[in-house]
């Protein structure tokens, strides 16, 4: 009788930890209002990032614009710009939606959780269907992506498995500001062409909770990097 109820108040008491967990991950971002990023390639400014934050209760909703133009002599080749929404309830997704213009070619994402089968409901312009409700939106801002199985594409809504690699902690330099941060590398998880493989660097600052770059090769070097948080 004892080891049962032992057993009982350890699965609860584990069942709480991990609710308690699953909410507090985006709950610390109810103190922010403002991440900026910057966009470099090959080691120019090229754009911008920035997502905005506000809160309501149980409620987290942010807002996203991201832009950037490709220009060789002048001549732009490659150019996205991006506006985004998603709310969060008690830390969990409630709905993302966008909508991307990229080389003058439309892309959008309709997501909402539906409750009945614990389960995302996707209408994107590279997928329509159902998506694990594990499954990420793939943003900078939430650092839960270092956790994440697989991850949902901000533009397209189409789905991929993704695994992460610890490489170890770095002391780094960004705009005059020192991080200790951890370095990981985010990587495809499945046999999909070279050109829709997942391959990022990623530093996260985990005093600050918060991404602080990323960095990837397409083309040139890509880097995303925290400007300011407010």
């Amino acid at each position: 009788m004892k080891l049962k109820l032992y057993s009982l108040i350890l699965g609860l008491t584990t069942l709480i930890v991990a609710i308690s967990t699953s909410y507090s991950h985006t709950d610390h971002y109810k103190n922010f209002k403002k991440i900026e990023m910057d966009i470099y390639k090959d080691g120019k400014i090229i754009g911008f990032s920035n997502y905005e934050f506000s809160s309501n209760s149980n409620k987290l909703f942010v807002k996203n614009i991201t832009e950037f133009k490709v220009k060789v002599l002048g001549v732009k080749v490659f150019s996205v710009f991006s506006n985004s929404e998603e709310l969060y309830k008690n830390g969990n997704l409630i709905y993302f939606k966008s909508n991307t213009i990229q080389n003058n070619k439309k892309k959008y994402v309709n997501l909402k959780y539906e409750e009945d089968n614990n389960e995302f409901l996707i209408d994107g312009s590279s997928y329509k269907g159902r998506a694990q409700k594990n499954t990420i939106i793939g943003n900078w801002w939430n650092h839960d992506i270092l956790k994440a199985k697989s991850q949902i594409s901000p533009l397209s809504g189409s789905i991929k498995k993704q695994k992460v690699i610890f490489i170890g902690k770095e002391l780094i330099k960004v705009y005059d500001k020192e991080y200790n941060t951890e370095h990981y590398r985010l990587l495809s998880d499945e046999n999909i062409s070279e050109d829709r493989k997942l391959d990022f660097d990623i530093w996260y600052s985990k005093e600050k909770k918060i991404i602080v770059k990323i960095s990837y090769q397409k083309l040139g070097n890509w880097e995303y990097i925290l400007k300011s948080i407010k």
